[in-house]
């Protein structure tokens, strides 16, 4: 069996190697204003890309058929929708990463108040 210096020994040893990760631990990622508006910048171009496409695909269509503004209006809005629905998309992915960030965050925490 173990001897109660070896003991003593082990857990000095894992207090040294916790100060250690610690001391060498990146600091926690803050979530800055740079960060929010690079989200909201790649929002706000995936509804202009929508809206650009379905603009010239409408103004192709229609020029190629020699229509009204039929297919312009008509790939404006589906364009608009596709934008929307990326946009969407793309919160949803924000919001599984915070959440994700959160619960990684108090398991360490938890883990950190255990040992």
């Amino acid at each position: 069996m173990s001897e109660p210096n070896d003991l003593e020994r082990l857990k000095a040893l894992d207090q040294r190697i916790e100060r250690l990760r610690a001391a060498k631990a990146p600091p926690p990622k803050k979530a800055d204003s740079h960060d929010m508006a690079h989200h909201a910048w790649r929002m706000v171009t995936e509804l202009v890309a929508g809206l650009l496409i379905g603009l010239g695909i409408g103004y192709g269509l229609d020029r190629l058929f020699g229509t009204g503004p039929l297919f312009l209006v008509l790939f404006i809005l589906l364009g608009f929708a596709a934008g929307v629905r990326v946009m969407m998309r793309t919160a949803g992915e924000l919001q599984r990463e915070s959440e994700e960030g959160a619960e990684k965050s108090a398991r360490d925490r938890g883990e950190k108040d255990r040992g």
